[in-house]
């Protein structure tokens, strides 16, 4: 196998433990594009018999696809798991150490794929992020289903509906008054068209909100201006305080007119 072969398929799930049925499956087929998934199975057995004809080529090249997988493995999956695969040395050891470890129940794995969809909110993930978590959700869910429902048209169109309620429950309020007018739609639209409404909507809603924010700034007095007002309010104060009540004349209170204090003595 060249360089160019391995550069025709690639995949961008990585195994983080939770998501290993939809892992196992795009392994699985990126693993047949190669023609590598019989060291897997076990189908391409490591060469045991030394008395072959030209066994060391035959064995040489066997430990180089099978360490091959094994690194394309790896690289698929989280560092903390792939810590776990060294003291493997076949590809099938791996793949069957992933299955003992994450393989649950049909019925197990749907609770808790439901479980996580009702949990889902979109917080503050933009748009086209919360619907990449959501998809991969369903596309997990939809892995545990039977070949009858998968072929079952009213059950795929009700499986549509359930999916755009739910996503439609998880964005953020401010997408309350575009949700309301989806809902009442006859017929509902498809998820991927909810999303491209939501996209326009939500660059709106930023637009507005810079808008408004620029229209609503108000600079904050200057220490300078505020001492000013303070000294003006001081002095008119004390203009209005040193006005005698009695004469009118400045500089002097009430009690200290001269006006009064000479008509007592004289009284």
């Amino acid at each position: 196998m060249t360089g160019k072969d391995d550069s025709l398929q690639s995949i961008i799930t990585r195994l983080d433990g939770k998501n290993y049925t939809y892992w196992s499956y795009v392994m699985k087929n990126f693993l047949r594009g190669k023609n590598m998934w019989g060291y897997v199975t076990g189908s391409k057995a490591k060469p045991s018999v030394p008395e072959t004809e030209n066994f060391d080529m035959l064995l040489d090249a066997w430990e180089t696809d099978n360490s091959k997988v094994i690194t394309w493995i790896i690289n698929y999956v989280t560092q903390s798991i792939s810590m776990q695969l060294a003291k493997y040395d076949t590809t099938k050891e791996v793949w069957n150490h992933f299955e003992r470890l994450y393989t649950q129940s049909n019925f197990a794995k749907q609770y808790q794929l439901e479980y996580d969809i009702c949990a889902l909110q979109q917080n503050d993930h933009s748009i086209l992020d919360f619907y990449a978590t959501m998809s991969d959700l369903w596309d997990q869910l939809a892995l545990t289903e039977s070949k009858e429902l998968k072929d079952f048209e009213p059950y795929i169109a009700r499986r549509k509906e359930q999916g755009l309620v739910q996503f439609l429950m998880a964005l953020r309020s401010d997408f309350e008054g575009l949700r309301g007018t989806i809902l009442h739609r006859s017929p509902l639209p498809s998820v991927d068209s909810v999303v491209h409404e939501l996209i326009a909507e939500e660059t709106h809603i930023k637009s507005h909100a810079n808008k408004g924010f620029k229209a609503t700034s108000i600079p904050t007095p200057t220490p300078t201006v505020l001492a000013v007002s303070s000294n003006q309010s001081r002095q008119t104060s004390r203009v209005a305080y040193d006005v005698c009540a009695f004469c009118k004349q400045k500089n002097h209170w009430k009690a200290q007119c001269p006006l009064l204090v000479n008509k007592g003595k004289s009284g």
